[in-house]
């Protein structure tokens, strides 16, 4: 299979994790599961994203201050949060259509919250590779599996959050010696 990639890149990013509470800590986590990718497909109106690869230099420690919804007193109840966030990361998505890839290209997009910005990478362009070159490219990649192959990585919030399974695959220079 032919497939069309577009290279996203951005200064950092975050990807709250399913099992994810106020914690005092929370590390990102380094994989999309299937309801992140099917908001990545709505918000770039394309048919499909048939792959994913995520690499990323390093995680750095973030502090925000949280208040929660309810409280609407000011300066009562704020919190301080740690949240490890990815320096550097670059998302490369796989299209089964050039038309697609084309739609991908003309806009951002972003890695579970608005702040966290990734845009095409002008150098890149659109490639067109054969699945098994994609196979090598460097990145973390769960593939969307079933109860029975994987493990759980959430509910799926588009589709009655049912439970979501992935088997994550790794290659080497996913998390990358030398920022960009």
């Amino acid at each position: 299979m032919t497939l069309y990639t577009v290279t996203f890149k951005g200064p950092f990013g975050f990807i709250k994790p399913w099992t994810a509470v106020r914690d005092e800590l929370t590390f990102s986590q380094q994989f999309l599961t299937p309801s992140i990718i099917e908001g990545m497909r709505q918000k770039l109106q394309v048919k499909n994203i048939v792959r994913h690869k995520l690499s990323f230099s390093k995680f750095d420690k973030q502090q925000e201050q949280t208040r929660p919804k309810l409280i609407k007193k000011p300066g009562h109840n704020f919190s301080i949060l740690k949240r490890g966030i990815m320096i550097d990361p670059v998302l490369i998505l796989a299209f089964s259509t050039k038309e697609d890839a084309e739609k991908a290209f003309d806009q951002h997009i972003c890695l579970c919250r608005n702040e966290d910005i990734l845009l095409p990478d002008e150098n890149s362009g659109i490639e067109e590779m054969p699945e098994d070159e994609f196979n090598q490219l460097e990145g973390f990649e769960l593939i969307f599996t079933d109860a029975d192959e994987g493990f759980m990585v959430g509910y799926n919030r588009f589709h009655d959050f049912e439970p979501m399974y992935g088997r994550l695959e790794i290659t080497d220079g996913a998390i990358r010696e030398k920022p960009l």
